[in-house]
């Protein structure tokens, strides 16, 4: 886990040792600054952009695609010189990009696809998370029945997630080992329709449920609070983000795994590459930059970060590498895995 947490902030360093460019504004477009994990990259941009001696401007589009094309004009009226964009919709976010290509600004699709070679696609190894997911929860309840807590439709990650975590299943689906019993998108990501969905999916199976793969760690929420309220909690779960309720729930072992994706990582990242377009670097020449081709056949510049799983084997890293106190991770837990023993 160490060298994995090492690898992707030599990433961000290496960049930002580059990329000291004086008056220099970078504008963020968020798709909900709602999340938990939004309030940690943005702190790990400003970091960067803080050294770098640039400006951090941004615009909260409150899960409304359309709000979030009014947001980038508005970001490009301000002046920036880069754009981050965490999109809510992958496909309406469209017109944004060409506004943007339009004044001669490069875009960053920070974390989630924006499928169009002009936006340089920074994030982590979606399919590997979701393959990390499926096996932790497969090799906790190798048989039996199986439910899929998908991320939003209008979220590409989600349907990356998916495919990963069929990847890992077929084989035990194919041996009839386990049955998905049932799957259901989560719009928003929200972890009130995942809860919604899982209660639905629960009356329909007759709480004949084994284990479920969740796809982050707010559908892993709700998924957790509909199996408390049938008493089945403690039964195999996945997530992923690292969120710290998350984390706490693998303690109290109501999760089973939150696949780390360190945000401090991606948002440094996200900020040196930023200021490394702005300055004229081409998307190519960006340290540890490859062509990647989209599921749509087309090619773009992308860097991916290294996930990481944590489960209750291995949560003392994730306090050591000061990403949650041992106090919050251990909250409400006796006797559990360590460091909370």
């Amino acid at each position: 886990m160490h060298k994995a947490f090492l690898a992707a902030t030599a990433v961000a360093v290496g960049l930002s040792s580059t990329a000291m460019a004086q008056d220099l504004t970078v504008g963020v477009s968020w798709s909900n600054f709602q999340e938990e994990r939004w309030k940690t990259d943005e702190a790990a941009m400003k970091s960067i952009l803080d050294e770098a001696g640039a400006t951090y401007v941004s615009a909260d589009a409150q899960s409304s695609p359309s709000k979030q094309l009014s947001d980038v004009e508005a970001l490009i009226a301000q002046g920036v010189d880069a754009l981050i964009i965490l999109a809510q919709d992958s496909q309406a976010i469209g017109p944004a990009v060409q506004a943007a290509t339009d004044e001669g600004i490069p875009v960053v699709g920070y974390d989630r696809l924006i499928d169009d070679p002009r936006a340089f696609y920074l994030t982590f190894d979606n399919v590997e998370v979701g393959r990390m997911q499926a096996r932790a929860v497969l090799a906790a309840a190798p048989k039996g029945n199986y439910v899929m807590i998908k991320g939003s439709p209008t979220d590409p990650n989600a349907d990356f997630l998916r495919g990963g975590q069929q990847e890992v299943l077929q084989a035990a689906i194919d041996a009839g080992d386990i049955t998905i019993v049932g799957e259901a998108y989560t719009d928003g990501w929200l972890p009130a329709n995942a809860q919604r969905n899982m209660e639905q999916i629960l009356t329909a199976n007759d709480n004949a449920v084994d284990a479920v793969v969740a796809s982050n760690d707010g559908t892993a929420g709700g998924v957790v609070a509909a199996l408390t309220a049938q008493g089945m909690d403690g039964i195999p779960v996945s997530g992923q983000d690292g969120d710290h309720a998350a984390l706490n729930r693998v303690a109290l072992g109501t999760q089973t795994v939150s696949v780390w994706k360190d945000a401090r990582d991606l948002g440094r990242a996200g900020a040196a590459i930023a200021l490394e377009l702005a300055s004229g670097t081409a998307p190519a020449d960006i340290p540890g930059a490859q062509t990647w081709t989209s599921p749509s056949g087309k090619d773009l510049t992308a860097v991916f970060l290294a996930p990481v799983p944590v489960t209750a084997e291995n949560l003392t890293a994730v306090v050591d590498a000061g990403w949650i106190e041992q106090e919050k991770l251990c909250q409400g837990v006796t006797a559990g895995p360590a460091p909370c023993n």
